[in-house]
């Protein structure tokens, strides 16, 4: 950690409100995070099934005490800081009074409920989106629409709200009071002109899709321009100096591949988070699947063009509360990370897990399966332990990775030269060398392993003229740690692998996948057996 007296450069402070945490860093202008704080949080809870909710002023209060504590360690730092900056999850929607206070639960991106779409098609328009082929297209969008959703069942909520917003422009208005969205992370069921992430001009059909009046909007501010200041109750309850910009940040994955380093579409990102991503940037906007559009690029005028892996990196932790009990208590009393162990247990798994496959569906994913589709785990024998199933997961993650990466430089027409890779899940170096080995590619590992802050510090450098633009911003913040070449024998096996059995696992296991789900709404509940009489 850097002091005062270290210190030969102004600091940014970078926020990160993700899916299990919040965190809070300081970084220099040359790319050094100084220090970071990192808060646990409840992601959401449930108030029906298929329900994702988390209220606004939880966040904020994480918010708050991330930013607090941060401070707190760093007083004698407070007077270098010359902006704030954000990146958050993307996908969780506000609804704001004229007071800018909350009117009901923020709606996570997980959440699964579905408006219904014939209170918003009058026959119509129905008669005419089918006749241009567009109306099953609008139809899943309206029906996705979480305000759709909310005029519907709780049309009060809907007619108080002043500002329908993102969870970047709820923290922005809690900072600033003015209700702003960065371009950069304006991305959802709303009403987006997709070229360069404004808002959709008066006649789009993408209207009638997310049916809402515009100016109940945020206001819309490109990356790296100033929102506006902190005020004086921000400061109070975030212990933030008074008066200091806050600067347009990205959204996180884009954020992410940003601060890797990452400019041009022959680097492949891979983020090992929560929800595992593939991503690359462009410069034109390409959907790589039917309602796969790309994401605003941290950069302006650029694209991040992603594939998702939903359960990605959570399976580590699914595992741990699983499998890991002895792990995390032996954790525990030596100081270290499960992870750490987990690590040591697989050195004598070879690549292949002695025949084990895993395929990581533990959730209908969005890319890849149906509404019925699972994951699965096949190979198993008598010589096969906990051991095996670890080093399964991992290899069935970048199995998956591998197949987006397929989608990806295929539709883009540039096949990956060399991957970067950041994220919880980077910090194993075995998932690293199985990424090597499957994609059959250098990995390059980023010095900073919080490349989703860094990129958002990017933004706010080059925002506020530390950098001309965004290669040198790279040049001067960016560097990579390590690289990690294939093994060529493991290569070829993993070839083997993936093309014989993983590629071929969700096509054949589909149909059973359906008997499943018709058996258990057949026998939704178990039954208990009889008392004993």
């Amino acid at each position: 950690m850097k002091t005062a007296s270290h210190l030969n450069s102004d600091l940014i402070l970078v926020f990160d409100a993700g899916t299990q945490s919040v965190r809070c860093a300081l970084f220099d202008t040359a790319g050094t995070m100084v220090d970071m704080i990192k808060i646990p949080i409840e992601p959401y809870f449930v108030p029906a099934p298929g329900f994702h909710e988390q209220h606004p002023e939880y966040f904020w209060k994480k918010f708050c005490e991330a930013s607090q504590g941060l401070l707190a360690r760093n007083e004698s730092l407070r007077e270098h800081i010359k902006a704030v900056t954000l990146t958050t999850q993307r996908g969780v929607y506000v609804n704001l009074d004229r007071d800018g206070k909350p009117l009901r639960p923020a709606i996570h991106w997980l959440d699964q409920r579905m408006a219904d779409t014939s209170k918003f098609a009058p026959f119509w328009l129905e008669y005419g989106l089918k006749t241009i082929g567009l109306y099953g297209v609008v139809d899943t969008l309206n029906r996705k629409c979480f305000s759709n959703w909310i005029r519907q069942h709780q049309p009060d909520v809907w007619e108080k709200t002043h500002k329908y917003v993102l969870l970047s422009g709820f923290f922005h208005y809690q900072l600033t009071g003015v209700a702003a969205e960065s371009r950069g992370s304006n991305f959802g069921y709303i009403p987006i002109n997709r070229k360069d992430f404004g808002w959709a001009k008066k006649n789009d059909i993408i209207w009638y899709a997310f049916p809402m009046e515009k100016d109940k909007l945020p206001d819309l501010v490109v990356q790296g321009e100033t929102i506006g200041t902190i005020t004086k109750q921000a400061s109070i309850e975030t212990g933030i100096p008074e008066g200091i910009p806050l600067a347009a940040g990205s959204c996180d994955k884009s954020c992410e591949v940003l601060g890797s380093g990452t400019l041009t579409p022959d680097i492949g990102y891979l983020s090992f988070g929560t929800c595992a991503t593939v991503n690359a940037v462009s410069t034109k906007s390409v959907d790589l699947l039917p309602y796969l559009p790309p994401y605003p690029g941290a950069v302006p005028g650029t694209y991040c063009t992603e594939i998702p892996i939903d359960r990605g990196f959570w399976m580590v932790s699914w595992f741990k509360e699983q499998f890991g009990h002895q792990e995390v208590q032996l954790a525990a009393e030596r100081g270290v990370s499960p992870e750490s162990l987990f690590e040591e247990m697989i050195q004598d798994i070879p690549p292949g897990s002695n025949g084990l496959m895993l395929q990581p569906y533990w959730s209908p994913d969005r890319v890849y399966c149906d509404e019925y589709g699972k994951g699965a785990v096949i190979g198993f024998s008598d010589r096969h332990t906990r051991a095996h199933l670890y080093r399964a997961v991992l290899e069935g993650i970048i199995f998956a990775l591998k197949d987006g990466a397929k989608i990806t430089t295929d539709k883009l027409g540039r096949p990956f030269t060399k991957l970067r890779v950041s994220g919880g899940g980077s910090q194993s170096r075995t998932a690293l060398q199985i990424t090597a080995d499957v994609f059959n590619l250098p990995v390059e590992v980023p010095s900073v392993n919080e490349t989703g802050m860094l990129g958002a510090a990017m933004n706010a450098a080059v925002g506020l003229g530390y950098y001309s633009n965004y290669e040198a911003a790279v040049a001067g913040m960016t560097s990579i740690r390590e690289v990690i070449h294939p093994i060529p024998r493991n290569r070829d096996l993993y070839e083997q692998l993936y093309n014989r059995i993983y590629r071929k696992m969700y096509s054949q296991l589909k149909p059973l996948y359906k008997d499943l789900a018709d058996i258990a709404e057949k026998f939704p509940k178990a039954m208990k057996p009889p008392a004993n009489t």
